[in-house]
């Protein structure tokens, strides 16, 4: 792996597409050895960032740097970069170690040390003897693995994937996630990774960077998303989808309490509130249980999952809530439901959607 760069910086990278500003000003440092994750939903820009990156797109505004170079006038190819795609984007009429060698050969090096690199490459993916096969021949799982033995191959400075697990079913993608960090740890690579997993990025991830309507909304260390997310609508994407209206009624140390009907719940205050306030409450599904005293509500789907159940209920306010139970529930029971505060967060400002 090239020892080529200390950091890659995006200073106020943007992109549109006539009106609609797909990225606003991306300010990031990336640095050598480090494993980035871009997450978001569908449309947030994180693959628009990535390919901007890559040299794939143009940006309409700011700069991206190397070291201090400026880089994004240049073409793709002289970037350097490794980048794999979600589809695999291997040549169907080219044998496996013929595509991992592409990028060799098109670099002019002899047919030898083509060979020798893709066949190395091949080994650290772990597709020793495959060399002959057409991609045609391979599982979806194995066509990944040679997409990443390709991106690698080259040695770049940065390797770029844009949701490569996406096609996989769950097994694979469980096998396939623990290799990319093996591969990632081995090579001492740089590694942007596009998701709108949030279980992928946790895993993979020394930083997550979380990214809304071309912007970017928090970036830090996975636990620190997943434990304390600073908005709602972050804190929605990292699994806390119970979201609960209500009033400010009290706060007591870094707690504050809300009154939702004739219930008060509490959890962890995120932003400044007083006595008053409109707030939101949000909680994780598996944070949210049956008990004797609690929010009253309606069971309106109920899944069994192996050692539990987990169900939707709605609220005699109307409000949606996700619940786990050790038991099946009928439709239609009546059952009160508590939320665990140490494990709840409270946001000013009322919920949406």
């Amino acid at each position: 792996m090239s020892a080529s760069f200390t950091e890659l910086r995006l200073d106020r990278m943007s992109r549109s597409f006539g009106a609609f500003n797909a990225l606003n000003e991306i300010d990031l440092t990336v640095g050598k050895g480090e494993f980035i994750a871009l997450l978001g939903p569908s449309g947030c820009g994180k693959s628009t960032a990535l390919n901007c990156i890559a040299g794939l797109l143009g940006t309409t505004g700011g700069g991206i740097f190397l070291d201090g170079r400026r880089i994004d006038q240049l073409k793709p190819e002289d970037r350097g970069f490794g980048m794999v795609f979600q589809n695999y984007a291997l040549f169907p009429h080219m044998t496996v170690l013929q595509n991992v060698g592409f990028g060799l050969k098109m670099r002019g090096l002899p047919s030898a040390e083509v060979t020798r690199r893709a066949e190395a490459a091949l080994a650290l993916v772990r597709l020793q003897g495959q060399g002959d096969k057409l991609p045609g021949q391979l599982s979806g799982g194995q066509q990944q693995r040679v997409a990443i033995a390709r991106a690698i191959v080259i040695e770049p400075p940065l390797v770029l994937m844009d949701e490569p697990l996406s096609n996989l079913d769950a097994k694979l993608r469980l096998e396939m996630r623990a290799e990319i960090r093996r591969i990632h740890n081995q090579l001492g690579a740089t590694t942007i990774y596009v998701t709108h997993d949030q279980d992928e990025a946790l895993s993979l991830a020394d930083r997550i960077v979380v990214l809304r309507d071309g912007s970017i909304r928090q970036v830090g260390p996975p636990h620190e998303l997943y434990e304390s997310p600073a908005y709602l609508d972050v804190a929605e994407f990292m699994g806390f989808r119970n979201k609960v209206a209500g009033r400010v009624t009290r706060i007591e140390g870094g707690t504050a309490f809300i009154a939702v009907g004739d219930a008060e719940l509490s959890g962890r205050a995120m932003d400044a509130l007083a006595v008053g306030d409109a707030a939101t409450l949000a909680a994780r599904g598996d944070d949210v249980a049956l008990g004797t005293d609690g929010l009253p509500a309606t069971v309106e789907t109920i899944e069994y999952r192996g050692r539990e159940h987990v169900g939707t209920a709605r609220t005699d306010s109307g409000m949606e809530m996700i619940f786990h139970s050790p038991r099946h529930l009928a439709l239609g029971s009546r059952i009160a439901l508590v939320i665990d505060p140490a494990r709840a967060l409270v946001f000013a400002g009322g919920a949406h959607g």
